[in-house]
């Protein structure tokens, strides 16, 4: 299994590539490189203002392309499959009110 690794520096950016709406949540990762959908990733994601990274493992269910019609970025998004270390709640604890914002993020 492929492992991707993610730094996330400050509330807004991962505001953007959380994925609520998925059944256990996830994240959007921003990558030219192509997976496919299904594809099983380790994602290794260190959260803002915390110095070790959280380990879950998903699989790709959202899939933009380079050249999508809409100003999105390319990447992908992975659902969390395995997330016994609370990732989506830690995110979800960390972002608060701003879940319920209507700013855009790069999914919806």
């Amino acid at each position: 299994m492929e492992e991707v690794a993610l730094n996330f520096n400050d509330g807004k950016e991962l505001y953007k590539c959380y994925m609520p709406f998925l059944k256990n949540g996830g994240l959007f990762i921003r990558s030219a490189r192509v997976f496919k959908m299904g594809q099983s990733l380790a994602l290794s994601v260190t959260l803002p203002d915390t110095l070790e990274p959280i380990i879950a493992t998903g699989k790709v269910a959202w899939v933009s392309p380079l050249g999508a019609q809409s100003s999105n970025p390319a990447g992908v998004g992975v659902a969390f499959i395995d997330d016994k270390h609370g990732l989506s709640d830690r995110i979800e604890k960390l972002l608060g009110g701003m879940l319920g914002s209507a700013e855009a993020t790069y999914t919806m």
